[in-house]
């Protein structure tokens, strides 16, 4: 089970992990822990200047995935396109529901929120955790982007903002 599950990622390989966003695989390892040998994925969230070791027979249990493939990218700039979706509720609840897309790591759900809490300029201002949510949701959504397009995250920022900004118009 556990060779299974190893093959499915390797050292120099861009990964998603729903906490954190895209990272690089940098290597598999071995260490003792508690008296026990794990075999770790070590992951390197450079923009974050942050490692990661993720137990190799935890990574699919958890939510880590390879990056979505170029339709999906598609399908994410298209929801940014959509009309915003915003629900009746408390902001608190809306927060949370915006924090659980966000932190699922599902990149069509993350477009959802950066549509929903996106404003143009004429729009009224947002909130300090508003903003903070939107710019969480962006960061993550530009840097899947970035890393499946082979692009820089400036250009993939560029995209998404362009995008973004023809549905404003």
């Amino acid at each position: 089970m556990n060779k299974a599950r190893r093959n499915d990622f390797h050292p120099d390989e861009f990964v998603v992990y729903p906490a954190h966003g895209v990272g690089k695989i940098m290597s598999i390892e071995e260490q003792e822990i508690a008296g026990l040998r794990l075999e770790l994925f070590v992951i390197s969230f450079e923009k974050d200047k942050m490692t990661l070791r993720v137990p190799t027979h935890k990574a699919l249990d958890i939510g880590m995935r390879s990056l979505s493939s170029p339709d999906v990218v598609s399908k994410a700039l298209e929801t940014l396109k959509g009309k915003a979706k915003v629900k009746r509720a408390m902001w608190s609840r809306r927060a949370q529901e915006y924090e659980q897309k966000i932190n699922s790591g599902d990149l069509l759900s993350i477009a959802e929120v950066v549509r929903d809490l996106h404003r143009s300029d004429d729009q009224r201002e947002q909130s300090y955790s508003e903003r903070q949510l939107y710019e969480a949701a962006l960061e993550r959504l530009t840097r899947e982007v970035a890393a499946v397009s082979g692009t820089d995250e400036r250009g993939a920022a560029r995209r998404v903002e362009d995008v973004l900004v023809t549905r404003a118009a």
